[in-house]
């Protein structure tokens, strides 16, 4: 366990803080242990090829020195060994290719250190002139360096014999850093040389990772922090200063933001990328110019950033960032955030779900607690809406002589009967999480209603009302869906979009525009009320769009005597869908 946590942590953190050498031990006990005979056979091939490795090396490095000494360089050239977890993961490359361990020649390394940055770049004109570069294998990273410190040049030529060989040119400060890090300013800082300075400004990265620490609640979280941050795929993008931050491939503008300073990503209201304004949520990309625009009035962090579905955040570090600025605001004002979050969340999914309940299913001892929670960002509207989904009340079970319903179509089993026509009512959509009543009707068998529906008989005719469940199996039911929005070019196209991202279908569609914007009417068929969520989350991300509601049918009021008739009518007809066999 720890071998394999020291190759997927501590080594790849090591590299991060630009201690090669230590990167280069850790990942070979590492890999001793967790592929003793892939390690054997390679250190037994080194072994084998080590005198005819190093006759060759020192060939080549003779020759350099030679030709770098005639033209007027004080050069140190030296064989750079390749060492064994890095030629096993070559090996995998090979191996992909149909090569063997064997067929690897290019073990060849040769680092050139030279006194100044001038001289590197001499050093190179030279080598490329004694043999011939491999084509797409030059980086410069003393113009570009990484953000972990490392400063060189790579480079690839065919050697004596045709024989590939990398090299590597740097500076004596920066083979330093190359092979110790941070831990090589120290004795800078302590010295107090001239790079003091310039010691404190690449310690930056260094005191990022420890101001994280410091945010994250548990060493769980800054695990995950340094998993999902530090060791992803990363773009390199630019301050206003040309100041070069990598982030973790996918991050946005308010990762970005926080990567910069907390403070920063607190108060950012707006971005531009390369001089123009973007969304929040818009993917950075390799050489993006990123620009974070601010508010001095700002209150802090949207609670919408914290929503997974509408893709403002992708960094674990500006996650909890977000959700440290929540937990330090004043509990009141999470109560107050939460209890209008949440009835707005109840409303829009026309739930009549009890808050105690719910309270209780998160485990807090009160409404108040839960609000708190909720305001404060621990827990999300997409959690409320599928502990919703899962609290149907408990049926009385039916006799075992009894047969139920089978509910492999409309997706309810009516219980203690079977070979009963079911239909789903068309006034209330009920959708799975809601609760429900069957009505028996004269001729059409048992329509299903949300338990709430306005169209279902008074007290007095409670006689043909049936207990139903629903079923395990998992089935479409229709929604109707009222989106208001801001008129805009594509409107349509971004919400058919949304729709599309939860892999949802739209039956039919009908859109009315007025002085004040538009409104789309659409049903949609979704699965239960924790889709229909992800969905309302989407949509409300949609930018224009002021508020998305499901639609429920109401009936007009009326006089007590009128009533109960036309209720039993509406009961029975439940809508026109044809009925369904159960």
């Amino acid at each position: 366990a720890i071998s394999q946590e020291t190759l997927d942590i501590y080594a790849p953190l090591a590299h991060r803080l630009g201690m090669g050498e230590i990167k280069w031990q850790l990942e070979d006990q590492a890999f001793r242990y967790l592929q003793p005979n892939q390690y054997r056979a390679i250190s037994k091939l080194l072994a084998s090829k080590r005198k005819e490795r190093e006759a060759y090396v020192e060939q080549v490095t003779d020759v350099l020195s030679g030709e770098l000494k005639r033209a007027g360089f004080e050069a140190e050239v030296t064989g750079r060994p390749k060492h064994i977890y890095g030629i096993y993961t070559k090996a995998q490359a090979y191996e992909a290719q149909g090569k063997q361990l064997k067929d690897i020649y290019d073990l060849f390394a040769v680092r050139v250190l030279v006194p100044t940055v001038q001289d590197c770049y001499g050093v190179l004109g030279v080598v490329h002139t004694l043999w011939r570069p491999v084509p797409g294998q030059f980086d410069d990273y003393i113009a570009s360096p990484k953000e972990n410190l490392y400063q060189s040049l790579h480079t690839s030529v065919r050697s004596i014999g045709g024989l590939p060989v990398e090299v590597q040119v740097r500076t004596y400060d920066m083979h330093e850093v190359a092979e110790y890090g941070v831990a090589s300013h120290w004795g800078y800082k302590e010295g107090g040389g001239q790079k003091s300075q310039r010691s404190d400004e690449r310690m930056t990265w260094l005191r990022q990772l420890l101001d994280w620490q410091r945010e994250v609640s548990g060493t769980e979280e800054f695990l995950e922090t340094v998993q999902t941050d530090v060791f992803r795929d990363q773009v390199f993008v630019y301050t206003p200063k040309n100041e070069i931050k990598e982030l973790p491939a996918g991050s946005t503008p308010i990762d970005f933001a926080y990567r910069i300073h907390t403070e920063l990503g607190h108060r950012c209201i707006g971005a531009k990328v390369n001089g123009k304004l973007v969304s929040l949520d818009t993917q950075l990309h390799n050489g993006d110019n990123v620009e974070i625009l601010t508010s001095s009035v700002a209150r802090g962090p949207s609670l919408d950033w914290l929503n997974k579905h509408l893709g403002y955040i992708k960094t674990a570090n500006a996650r909890h960032a977000v959700r440290a600025w929540f937990r330090r605001e004043e509990r009141g004002v999470n109560v107050d955030r939460g209890r209008d979050l949440l009835k707005r969340e109840l409303r829009r999914l026309s739930s009549r779900t009890d808050v105690k309940a719910i309270a209780g299913m998160f485990h807090f001892d009160s409404a108040d607690d839960l609000y708190a929670a909720v305001g404060g960002g621990l827990v999300s509207m997409a959690q409320v809406a599928e502990h919703i989904a899962g609290t149907e009340p408990e049926t009385p079970q039916p006799a075992p002589a009894s047969a139920a319903a089978d509910a492999t179509t409309t997706g309810v089993t009516v219980l203690g009967v079977g070979d009963l026509l079911t239909r789903m009512a068309e006034c209330c959509h009920p959708l799975p999480g809601d609760d429900i009543t069957g009505y028996l009707t004269r001729t059409r068998g048992v329509t299903v209603h949300r338990a709430d529906c306005t169209n279902l008989p008074s007290a007095g005719d409670r006689g043909r009302t049936v207990a139903v469940s629903w079923s395990p199996a998992r089935t479409l039911f229709p929604v109707r869906l009222r989106v208001e929005a801001f008129d805009r070019v594509g409107l349509l196209h971004d919400i058919t979009g949304a729709t599309s991202a939860e892999h949802i279908n739209i039956q039919g569609s009908r859109t009315d525009v007025s002085d004040e914007g538009v409104t789309v009417h659409f049903t949609a068929q979704v699965a239960s009320l924790e889709q229909l969520s992800r969905l309302f989350s989407r949509l409300e991300g949609v930018r224009g769009v002021r508020s998305v509601t499901r639609e429920l049918l109401r009936t007009p009021r009326r006089t007590a005597e009128a009533k109960a008739p036309r209720r039993r009518r509406k009961a029975e007809q439940g809508g026109g869908a044809a009925p369904h066999q159960a």
